[in-house]
């Protein structure tokens, strides 16, 4: 069985300017003739919910989680609606917030009462630091209600600095929330791997595999699963950005034993979501 723990959609009426709008960040900060670190062309799928479905088909994903992000206050309800009209037995979304939101608290007491597994927090968009009070409300709340907290962590490709989520930050933030049901995004740190290996490595929060596939050194992606312990990783591909089949393929080259695969692969999602697909 394959979860994708880390996938993005968008309505069908704004999902093509939308990755027009991110390609253009990341030729913005990365150079108009950005190639990946292989020499590949920066590709994407379709960003819409069919798109979703028909590279799951294609690639073998049983399972997807759509990680919806609020850029501002003002969005959250209505994402969150879309959010929840999008379910099905193959997706399934998480909601969003923004830690700008005076009534966050509210917000997600909603949404457990609406039966969301949990949120995605992007604070490279949202411009704040994850151990700010703000944020550090929502970690507290989020955990209290047993929700799942999904955040970017690292750098971006497409966004400059500062980074609002380093892993010292991240770190920090562990100071005052138990950590089990986060669950940082690019293996901890998206080109901060180094700094994950001494921050991050070892504690509770669960990391995820999303667009490192031609970015991390091999064996220091093996090095931080290994140490930081296989079963507090997710299978995530970042989709549209890579296809999941191209991450699987990379998760398998790495040596990892099959054991520690279907625990990477399905069965720690399954145990952090606290359900069966």
């Amino acid at each position: 069985m394959l979860i994708d723990f880390h996938t993005h959609v968008f309505p069908e009426k704004i999902a093509e300017r939308s990755i027009a709008a991110l390609v253009a960040g990341i030729r913005r900060e990365q150079g108009e003739d950005y190639q990946n670190s292989d020499g590949s062309p920066l590709t994407f799928r379709p960003a819409t919910l069919e798109g979703l479905l028909d590279s799951m088909t294609a690639s073998g994903t049983d399972r997807s989680i759509c990680l919806p992000i609020a850029t501002k206050p003002a969005q959250t309800e209505s994402i969150n609606r879309f959010a929840e009209g999008i379910r099905n037995e193959r997706a399934l979304s998480f909601g969003t917030l923004h830690p700008a939101d005076p009534e966050a608290e509210a917000v997600l007491e909603n949404l457990a009462a609406r039966g969301f597994s949990g949120i995605k927090l992007h604070l490279q968009f949202q411009r704040y630091d994850i151990d700010s009070p703000e944020v550090i409300r929502i970690l507290q709340k989020a955990e209290q209600l047993r929700l799942i907290v999904v955040f970017h962590a690292g750098a971006d490709i497409g966004l400059p600095p500062p980074v609002y989520t380093s892993p010292q930050k991240i770190r920090h933030a562990l100071d005052y929330v138990d950590g089990s049901n986060l669950v940082a995004a690019h293996l901890g740190g998206w080109a901060q791997w180094d700094d994950v290996e001494q921050y991050l490595v070892g504690t509770r929060i669960c990391l995820d595999t999303a667009f490192i596939r031609l970015f991390i050194r091999p064996a220091q992606c093996l090095r931080i699963i290994r140490n930081h312990g296989a079963d507090k990783i997710l299978f995530g591909s970042d989709s549209p950005w890579e296809n999941p089949a191209d991450t699987l393929t990379f998760l398998q080259s790495l040596g990892l034993t099959e054991q520690e695969l279907a625990g990477i692969t399905h069965e720690n999602a399954l145990r952090l979501l606290r359900r069966e697909f």
